[in-house]
């Protein structure tokens, strides 16, 4: 097992220098001037010139790069100029609103597209397989913001059962003191069951959008692959030893179901990643992606280089995750690797 991790951890650094250097290029070729827009519209040529020669953007690329990479090094990701701060602050303040989205929009999807992918592939054919095939054809068909706006005006402007999408917290609360920074789990170490309630409550918009997108591929896959296990020997087998029904569907179908299925959960989650850019920025969500949408539109390089190459990271540990996962699920893959 130590092996397999240092390998993969190895295999993936080629990976991490390459999105170092596609970001820092990239970022160079977007549209605008940083120095003219921190110079502001009254700013004068002598003025926005001072400016780039502060951020170092009158030097060559090559110097430019060599720089970037040699603060990388040292662990500093640069200054956000729009906010002032280290961007290593910021994100470190901002991830833990986003990854507490991010898994909280996971763990709703999978608890409801495994038990209706099951469902479905048991019963083919009928009105839960239909049902299962709406769900996953809506999921995949509407826009994330389009599924947010929509959910907001039902739910909270029309309805009244959500609250208004304003951010993490009422306004009218006080954060939890931060110890994971998850809202709702530093309220439940805190003691405090109505910051928990209130917390909870404000996930309820952003994370049934994220939720949403996502629970169409998985419920898709588990059904797919539970038609193709379902109809195996070992399962005819299982079911002619006279094993109960339960044990059949998960000791034996849905194990060797599930490999194909956590491969699906690793690219949802680099979806997620992705798509709750959007929904931060539609409800107000502090994260690291609507911190980074205001630093692109300002063009402020640090910030957006910072925040592809934590994503990059982030990603980078999940499919160390996953392969894992296929070594607990399927002890023969540890043969093979």
């Amino acid at each position: 097992m130590p092996m397999l991790i240092a390998k993969r951890l190895l295999g993936a650094l080629p990976n991490l220098l390459g999105i170092v250097l596609i970001t820092f290029l990239l970022t160079r070729a977007l549209p605008g001037d940083p120095a003219a827009f921190f110079a502001g519209p009254a700013g004068t040529q002598e003025a926005v010139q001072q400016v780039r020669e502060k951020l170092g953007l009158n030097r060559s690329l090559p110097e430019q790069f060599w720089i970037y990479v040699k603060d990388l090094a040292r662990g500093d990701l640069g200054n956000a100029l729009s906010t002032g701060q280290p961007v290593r602050q910021e994100l470190i303040s901002r991830l833990p609103a986003s990854l507490e989205l991010v898994l909280a929009s996971l763990v709703f999807a999978v608890s409801i597209a495994i038990p209706l992918g099951i469902a479905a592939a048991r019963h083919p054919n009928s009105w839960i397989d239909h049902a299962c095939r709406l769900v996953t054809t809506a999921g995949v068909s509407l826009p994330t913001f389009f599924t947010g706006l929509l959910l907001a005006y039902v739910l909270y402007y029309l309805l009244g059962w959500a609250p208004s999408p304003i951010g993490r917290m009422d306004p009218y609360l006080t954060a939890p003191a931060a110890v994971t920074g998850f809202y709702t789990i530093d309220s439940l170490i805190a003691g405090d069951v109505k910051l928990f309630v209130a917390s909870a409550k404000q996930m309820i918009l952003p994370v049934l959008t994220l939720g949403i997108f996502v629970l169409a591929p998985l419920a898709r896959m588990t059904r797919a692959s539970m038609l193709a296990v379902l109809s195996a020997d070992f399962v005819r087998t299982a079911r002619a030893s006279g094993l109960s029904t339960p044990t059949v569907l998960v000791r034996y179908a849905l194990r060797n179901a599930l490999l194909p299925v956590v491969t699906t959960l690793g690219m949802v989650f680099s979806f997620l990643l992705g798509m709750s850019v959007i929904v931060e920025k539609v409800f107000a969500w502090p994260g690291v992606g609507s911190f980074a949408l205001e630093a692109l539109v300002a063009s402020d390089y640090a910030p957006v280089q910072g925040f592809v190459l934590t994503m990059a990271v982030l990603y980078t540990l999940l499919n160390l995750v996953i392969d894992l996962l296929y070594v607990v699920i399927d002890p023969r893959v540890r043969l093979a690797s």
